[in-house]
């Protein structure tokens, strides 16, 4: 029969423990700290505690210049990896709920599936006239305006291999039926940023989120009625909600966009 502990402390290890202080030491105020500045924090020699800060160091969790000591890029990756770890959906939820309630239109989430627009979570709009599409609907990508702004995430190559069995003259128009108008068309969604498509009296205007990486990982949409988007200022006035509802999104997934 094991010897049960009487105490907790008898589990833990003390120089795991002085690790972790070490890089709690470090914030926005606090960038750099010597290794003297460090053992007087945690009450030891300075002995003692360059052996942890040679292993930090060494893993990427801390840098070294010349006297000083600052965070590592392996901190920072593994605090955007935790970020893009996250439920998308818990992410994104109250943004599309806040999007639904300022245009009270309908807000859609959905990823790629290989060739599918899978729609993770829809902010229902409560008016006789909306759109909502349900949860675990899966369409095809070069069919919506969501699939195509996911789609975007993939070059020319990439997007030949992805379709290289798919019949695309199986769906009908506007859908592109051959894969260089599927190219071109996702080529130039890229570059504008957005997409508007329209079917079944109804229009939907969408754009990408991007994860900690920049790299397109979802999309969003607000749609409705054309008799809602369909007058003078109302796409722009909806394309701009949309591109700050994505803005929130992706930057609480850990984007910083690059600015000049």
């Amino acid at each position: 029969m094991l010897d049960t502990p009487e105490k907790d402390t008898d589990y833990s290890v003390p120089a795991l423990a002085r690790g972790l202080s070490v890089l709690g030491m470090f914030n926005a105020r606090t960038r750099s700290l010597s290794i003297q500045e460090i053992a007087e924090r945690l009450g030891v020699s300075t002995s003692a505690v360059y052996r942890i800060l040679f292993t930090l160091t060494s893993m990427g969790y801390l840098n070294k210049l010349n006297t000083q000591y600052e965070l590592g890029a392996r901190v920072i990756s593994d605090g955007f990896s935790y970020l893009a770890s996250r439920d998308i959906v818990e992410v994104a939820m109250p943004h599309l709920n806040l999007l639904r309630d300022r245009t009270s239109l309908s807000c859609h989430l959905s990823i790629r599936e290989q060739t599918d627009s899978l729609y993770l979570f829809r902010a229902f709009a409560a008016q006789r006239l909306s759109v909502n599409i349900p949860i675990g609907t899966r369409i095809a990508c070069h069919c919506t305006a969501m699939g195509r702004m996911l789609l975007t995430a993939l070059n020319e190559t990439e997007l030949a291999q992805l379709y290289q069995h798919v019949r695309l003259d199986d769906y009908p128009t506007p859908a592109p039926r051959t894969l260089p108008e599927l190219q071109r068309l996702i080529a130039e969604d890229r570059d504008r940023g957005w997409v508007l498509h329209r079917s079944d009296y109804s229009t939907a205007i969408a754009t990408s989120v991007r994860d900690h990486n920049g790299h397109v990982t979802a999309a969003i949409n607000l749609s409705g009625p054309d008799a809602v988007m369909d007058p003078e200022g109302a796409t722009d006035r909806f394309q701009q909600l949309l591109f700050e509802c994505s803005a929130g999104i992706s930057r609480d997934l850990g984007f910083a966009p690059q600015t000049l």
